[in-house]
């Protein structure tokens, strides 16, 4: 089990414990049974609206807790995402 603090946002220092998860194989052409344990975390990461001029994005996340500071910014950040 992973011990956490919310770094951030409105649960910010509450605790959170991750469960490790154990998956199974119910493959039955194998002699044997796959055991894996992972816990359910997903890689991401973060940057600020200038580091992300000039690149495009297929999945986007946008946290603007406080107001921008530049009047063009908001176009920047809402204009990084294409299908």
């Amino acid at each position: 089990m992973i011990d956490c603090e919310v770094a951030t946002g409105c649960n910010k220092g509450s605790r959170v414990l991750i469960p490790k998860i154990t998956m199974t194989s119910s493959d039955t052409f194998l002699p044997f049974k796959l055991r894996r344990h992972q816990f359910p975390i997903r890689l991401s990461f973060a940057m600020t609206i200038k580091k992300s001029q000039g690149q495009t994005f297929q999945q986007l996340g946008l946290l603007l807790p406080q107001p921008v500071f530049s009047h063009g910014q908001p176009y920047v950040a809402f204009s990084r995402f294409a299908l």
